[in-house]
């Protein structure tokens, strides 16, 4: 990408997060956002679910995700991220983001930040909030000492992977499987 395309692309991401951040407050999650999160991660995978009949969701997801946030909101190496509406929002949960930072023992740079999920209720979506909570999230982890980011979702949701593309990820690794 030239310099003059690069300054552009800043630019626009910058206004964008802007008018992400008027109204989508991205903060770390509390305790008490547990509940409205743990719905959320199960409204994604039940998303993913859709994509891939390998991606079953379990009866019990709500009660596993719940588990998963507030292990994760006590490790250190995790970021768990709620998206609080603004407005008539205000102080409603309206989307979710989670990562870890890996350790990439045979790479440079040797810290990665790994997006596990992000999600936003369907009427946050194509408002630039999507593209604010991605900038927070990439924000933390690189203050968390993260050199590379990366992301995980179905490999057959062309919406995740237009996403992310627009936004300069691109493939690095790929996971195959087989039910046995």
């Amino acid at each position: 990408m030239s310099e003059t395309r690069a300054a552009g692309f800043i630019e626009e991401a910058a206004a964008s997060q802007k008018e992400g951040s008027r109204r989508l407050v991205v903060r770390p999650a509390r305790a008490e956002d547990v509940p409205a999160l743990a719905g959320l991660l199960v409204r994604l995978k039940r998303l993913n679910e859709e994509f891939d009949p390998l991606l079953k969701v379990r009866t019990d997801a709500e009660p596993q995700a719940a588990k998963v946030l507030e292990l994760g909101m006590k490790d250190p190496r995790m970021l768990i991220l709620a998206g609080e509406g603004t407005g008539p929002d205000q102080g409603r949960v309206v989307g979710v983001a989670r990562a870890a930072l890996r350790d990439r023992i045979f790479y440079t740079p040797e810290t990665e930040g790994v997006i596990l999920d992000i999600y936003l209720l369907p009427a946050y979506r194509r408002k630039n909030m999507g593209e604010y909570m991605l900038a927070e999230t990439v924000r933390l982890l690189k203050e968390r000492g993260a050199g590379i980011v990366t992301a995980e979702f179905p490999a057959q949701n062309q919406i995740a992977v237009r996403f992310y593309a627009k936004r300069g990820f691109r493939p690095l690794n790929s996971i195959h499987a087989k039910i046995l």
